[in-house]
């Protein structure tokens, strides 16, 4: 695979050469690395090179290695070829995603080659944030989900027919593993209700605060890493988002602007992109599903990694007050 990998970059890119600048980061369990290159003799400076190797992977840090984890990793990475193959083009600049030169198939192993996001002018990373970083990326969401409002997503082509990747049909291990009998009573009616939603679209998957890149001054992003982009509620990715970087007590207190935040965002972007669509009744729809969006992946958490830090007081409120709404 090596000199085909090497032919690949060279061919998307028009370069002469190549050379490995620096590790980004391994991929969860194993399964390859995210590189970093230089290009000679191309109008291009540096590619991102995504690298998945089936072959290696396993060893999950939290030891869910089993056949069903591994399936779903399999598939995760088809659907990321496929979105960057055939549906990444038709973000905007609202909701900017790297570009894909190149897509490299090869038995077990995958190349993706993309634009550097860097180099584009998203070189920041951010481990906490603020006003400006936290509404740049629900900006970012507002606008992704108003591009695919209404895009058949119980069905989207070659995608997760339900997006995320803690969603109940893909986790019954975790299920199983749940410690709390009225949360997981509870768990099919919850994730029908998020799955089966008026206003649908697609949702990101794993929008969380590492997978936005950051404009220097901190006002606009650009997001990677869509292995489980698909249908859904965005208040799945909203809900994700916030428990990602912010504590419990700040989700709290902040709670009102942040979702006020999002919709003020999404009804912009529903006027441009989506203009037949009614906004009033997407946010009346999707505010009372905010808290259901919450308690799934709190679902989850709590099966996958009790101790998890993000399982907090204000996580339980919510998960209680939606059981005991469901009776």
């Amino acid at each position: 695979m090596q000199s085909d990998f090497f032919n690949c970059v060279l061919e998307a890119t028009g370069a002469t050469d190549m050379e490995l600048i620096e590790g980004i980061q391994e991929l969860w369990s194993g399964y390859g690395a995210i590189l970093r290159y230089g290009l000679t003799g191309s109008s291009i400076s540096t590619v991102v090179v995504k690298h998945v190797s089936l072959m290696d992977g396993g060893d999950h840090p939290r030891g869910w290695n089993t056949d069903l984890g591994h399936q779903r990793k399999l598939r995760s990475y088809q659907v990321e070829t496929e979105w960057y193959t055939n549906w990444a083009h038709h973000c905007s600049d609202e909701c900017r995603v790297p570009h894909c030169l190149a897509v490299e198939k090869h038995d077990s192993e995958t190349v993706m080659v993309l634009e550097d996001l860097d180099s584009a002018g998203f070189p920041g990373r951010c481990e906490a944030v603020g006003e400006q970083e936290i509404t740049a990326c629900l900006n970012w969401l507002a606008w992704f989900h108003a591009t695919w409002m209404g895009v058949e997503p119980n069905d989207p082509e070659g995608l997760w027919p339900q997006g995320t990747y803690w969603h109940l049909e893909t986790r019954p291990d975790e299920l199983e593993a749940l410690d709390d009998p009225a949360l997981k009573q509870a768990a099919s009616r919850i994730d029908e209700l998020l799955r089966e939603c008026r206003y649908r679209t697609l949702v990101h998957g794993d929008a969380k605060l590492a997978n936005f890149c950051f404009s220097p001054d901190g006002d606009k992003v650009a997001a990677v890493d869509f292995q489980y982009v698909g249908g859904g509620c965005g208040m799945k990715d909203v809900a994700y988002f916030i428990g990602s970087c912010l504590g419990e007590d700040d989700c709290e207190r902040l709670e009102s602007w942040l979702l006020n935040t999002y919709f003020t965002a999404l009804q912009s972007a529903l006027t441009v992109c989506k203009p037949e669509i009614d906004f009033q009744a997407v946010e009346a729809e999707w505010r009372q599903l905010y808290p259901y969006a919450w308690t799934d992946f709190h679902r989850f958490l709590k099966g996958w990694s009790p101790g998890h830090w993000k399982l907090n007081t204000y996580s339980e409120r919510i998960a209680r007050d939606v059981v005991r709404s469901l009776g």
